[in-house]
């Protein structure tokens, strides 16, 4: 049996998190604010990379193998997950929404793509923890409370 640790996912979020708060702290179109946008963009893209990865192991436990799973698409991947009940409907249809989003910014750094990603954070967050708690409840680490 996999067991999933998900604290790297869990500290992506809070990252993340931070630097959405930093970046609404921070003076209207300053250094500062600038500095903590890019910040959240590269912990957005951090963040989904990392819960892609548990998810390809998770999927693993449902009999899906490693290398067609590091050639699937990641859409195929998220609707994988709701197959096995790791995500909903809506979360896999959310989750599709951030990927294209972190999709555009390889290509696109600008002010305003980045406002739009800036957007998106708050769901975002929500969706990751409730990921996390999921992939922890479903294949968590094992502890010694576990008699294992």
């Amino acid at each position: 049996m996999l067991y999933l640790n998900v604290d790297h996912l869990r500290r992506c979020m809070q990252t993340l998190d931070s630097s959405l708060l930093l970046y609404r702290k921070a003076e209207p179109d300053s250094i500062d604010q600038e500095v903590f946008r890019n910040a959240i963009i590269k912990s957005y893209e951090l963040t989904q990379e990392t819960a892609f990865k548990l998810l390809k192991k998770a999927l693993k436990v449902y009999g899906h193998g490693g290398k067609k799973l590091d050639a699937t698409p990641v859409k195929d991947i998220l609707r994988l997950a709701a197959v096995h009940d790791l995500m909903t409907l809506a979360e896999v249809e959310r989750w599709f929404r951030y990927r294209d989003n972190r999709n555009n910014t390889a290509h696109d750094y600008g002010e305003k793509f980045a406002d739009e990603t800036v957007v998106l954070i708050p769901d975002f967050l929500q969706d990751i923890a409730t990921l996390a708690n999921v992939l922890e409840h479903k294949l968590g680490k094992r502890t010694e409370l576990d008699g294992n």
